[in-house]
Parts: C-alpha cells; sequence; structure tokens
C-alpha cells in the first residue's frame, strides 16, 4: 500500500512539473523570437543608415576616388584633329611606290589617301591648326596650363610640296604657339602668356573645344601637348597626342622640293611644275628661285 501511494505521488509531481516546463520553454521561444525581430529591425535600420551615408558619399566624391583608384586621368579627350584644309602641306619624303602614287593621283577614298600622305609624314606649311575637345573627369578640375612640347626638330621638309588653289589666310584661332621660341607657350593677341592668366575650371562631362595654333617655320617639328591639370589639390599631366597616336607636325618652307602637286579635277593630286607652283601660291614666292 505504502508503495503504491509513493508511485500515486511521483505520478501527480510529473504531471504537475510538465506544464511548468513547457511554459519555461513557451517563454523561452518567445524571448527569442523578440531578441531576433530586434536584431533584424536593428540591422535594417543600420544597413539603411549606412547606406544613405555611402550613396551620399559616393554621389559627392565615389565616382572621383574610383577614378583616381583605377588610374583614369582626371581629363578625356574627347576629339583631336589637324585641319588640313585650305592650307599648303608637304611631304617629308617623296611618294615613288607605284601603288602609293597611283592611290595620290587618282580618285581613291580621302582616308585611304591621308593614310598614304601621313606615311610620308605629312605636315602643315608654316602653321598647323589644330581642334582638341577636353572632357572633364572629375566632379571639378582646373586646366591650369597647356604646352606644346617637341619631341623632334628636322629641317625642313622637302620631299614633296601641295598646293591648295584656294589656299587662303586662316581662321582666327583662340590661341597660338611658336615652336621656333626657345620656351613655346599659349597665347592670344591681348597675351603674352594665356595661362599665366587664366585658367580653364571643367566638370564631369562638361566639354571645352580649344582652337589652337602652332607655327614652325624655322624646321620641321614633332610634338604633342602637356596639359596640366588640378584636380582635388593634386597636380596631374595628361599628354595629347595627334590623330592615331601619332605626334602632331609642322613644316617651314623649303627653297626647293623634290615634287609639287596641285588639287585634281578628279579629286586627287596632279604633279605641276616648280613655276607653276609659285604662281599659284604666295607663301612659296618668297623662297628662293621662285
Amino acid at each position: 500500500m505504502a508503495r503504491a501511494r509513493r508511485k500515486r505521488r511521483a505520478k501527480s509531481a510529473g504531471a504537475d512539473e510538465a506544464p511548468a516546463s513547457r511554459m519555461e520553454e513557451a517563454g523561452d521561444g518567445r524571448w527569442k523570437a523578440a531578441r531576433t525581430w530586434v536584431a533584424g529591425t536593428v540591422s535594417a535600420v543600420l544597413i539603411a543608415a549606412i547606406g544613405v551615408v555611402f550613396t551620399a558619399w559616393f554621389n559627392a566624391r565615389g565616382p572621383d576616388t574610383v577614378d583616381r583608384i583605377s588610374g583614369a586621368p582626371p581629363i578625356k579627350v574627347g576629339h583631336v584633329a589637324v585641319d588640313y584644309s585650305a592650307q599648303d602641306t608637304a611631304l617629308r619624303t617623296p611618294v615613288t611606290e607605284p601603288g602609293e602614287r597611283a592611290a595620290l593621283l587618282g580618285n581613291t577614298s580621302g582616308s585611304r589617301r591621308d593614310t598614304i600622305m601621313a606615311s610620308h609624314h605629312w605636315a602643315p606649311l608654316d602653321q598647323a591648326n589644330l581642334t582638341v575637345v577636353l572632357v572633364g573627369n572629375r566632379s571639378s578640375v582646373r586646366i591650369v596650363d597647356i604646352e606644346p612640347r617637341v619631341l623632334d626638330r628636322k629641317p625642313v621638309s622637302d620631299g614633296a610640296l601641295l598646293v591648295y588653289t584656294a589656299a587662303g589666310e586662316a581662321d582666327t584661332v583662340e590661341l597660338s604657339a611658336d615652336l621656333d621660341k626657345p620656351a613655346p607657350r599659349f597665347a592670344t593677341a591681348e597675351d603674352a602668356s594665356y595661362f599665366r592668366k587664366k585658367q580653364i575650371d571643367l566638370k564631369r562631362d562638361e566639354p571645352v573645344t580649344l582652337s589652337l595654333s602652332i607655327k614652325g617655320t624655322a624646321a620641321y617639328y614633332e610634338f604633342d601637348l602637356l596639359v596640366t591639370v588640378l584636380a582635388e589639390d593634386r597636380t596631374e599631366q595628361v599628354t595629347i597626342k595627334g590623330p592615331g597616336q601619332s605626334p602632331f607636325r609642322v613644316t617651314g618652307i623649303a627653297d626647293a622640293y623634290r615634287a609639287y602637286y596641285a588639287v585634281s579635277p578628279l579629286r586627287g593630286w596632279q604633279p605641276i611644275s616648280r613655276g607653276q607652283a609659285c604662281a599659284i601660291e604666295r607663301k612659296i614666292q618668297k623662297s628662293k628661285g621662285c
């Protein structure tokens, strides 16, 4: 009997403890769920706040930082061209190869003819007129200087003279430099050195078009342009080369040429005599022998 009573009390105590255990487990589950919800909410708020801060920073300075880390230049060259139209030009070496000569004299495509002439170091006579479009590649940049930098200097080209019968005075350009001087600098008619008094400010993707006139009468010159740019209190330099990444060129007038050409009615070039060239073009009338 005593043993039976003990069994009943143990069973009753176990029955009483089970609901209490289940209640504690339920309480722990609700607390864990609450903590998980609070942690998730706090994390979401923090992520949102960090996202707002990062977005504000990236919009203000992020692209500049990315470009600087990647090594991107502070300005981009959007376009560069040399104006050969309505201007006499010279070749450093004569065109003698039959295929090239046929292309020069015939009605071939302009790009093919230009390629041939470029291979003979085609250069404007006395003055090269350049068009350069620069585009800002930072939130704010300042072009503080552009310097024509002579890469090579040789005697004037005498391979061939190409005379434009419609040649005239070149349009007025914004800036000019003379490579014959020891330290050529860009200037205007009013300012001896343009960038000593003025700079060019650009924002990201903002373009500026420069019309540059480079004189060279004493020799044959190959040159590029060295641009000094201030971006985020740092000075960087960008080199601008001519079309096709070749150097820019300009040459003075030779006393005589090994060949003379004038514009052909067939859109190519036709050979002419020295006397005909002298009669057509005023620039070479002052040279010896005309």
